[in-house]
């Protein structure tokens, strides 16, 4: 019995070898950790370089994500504006948007509503993500419906939507903002 516990077999020497390889390895990557971790206050790329391995420095032409949209003053919210409008006129509204009724409503005007340019911007940041294969596969433009076109739809459409004060003969652009700020909101006069 006490032979089937302590089976017979030759452990090869490379195997110890490796082992020996791994624990410095992980030891190295302990302490780089530590090291990073406590110089949280210094920029990540000293820390390394103090650690006697090389900083690595990003380029400075490396293209930089969009910013969202409000965020931005003029002349780059016009320009963002500008080409945020030619993909909503050139591909949302005729491929994906039908005649505006009472549950499904539509602002010709739709750039003037804040809330629209803010949903809009960002599906059409998703859509530029999701619809390039080489970043996201084959499965991107699915993944852009489901997560991202059909639930901002939903939101601008719906009777409570920013286009709730818009008919079809008739734009409202203020009735989404309040008149008065409710007094739990305001501050207590002096």
């Amino acid at each position: 019995m006490s032979d089937d516990l302590n089976p017979d077999f030759e452990v090869p020497v490379g195997l110890f070898q490796d082992l020996a390889g791994l624990k410095a390895a992980v030891t190295s990557l302990t302490a780089q950790v530590q090291a990073l971790t406590e110089a949280a206050g210094e920029d990540a790329g000293e820390a390394l370089a103090d650690d006697g391995t090389e900083a690595v420095e990003e380029p400075e032409d490396e293209w930089q994500y969009p910013p969202f949209i409000l965020l931005l003053d003029s002349p780059q919210y016009d320009a963002e504006l500008r080409a945020l409008i030619e993909w909503v006129e050139g591909v949302l509204v005729p491929g994906y948007l039908a005649e505006p009724s009472s549950d499904a409503r539509w602002c010709p005007e739709w750039f003037e509503h804040p809330v629209a340019v803010a949903r809009l911007h960002a599906c059409w940041l998703a859509w530029q993500e999701l619809t390039d294969p080489a970043t996201c596969g084959y499965t991107g433009p699915s993944v852009w419906h489901r997560d991202h076109l059909d639930p901002c739809l939903r939101e601008l459409r719906s009777s409570t939507g920013p286009f709730a004060g818009c008919t079809k003969g008739e734009h409202q652009i203020g009735h989404r903002m309040p008149g008065l700020v409710p007094s739990a909101w305001r501050q207590p006069e002096e």
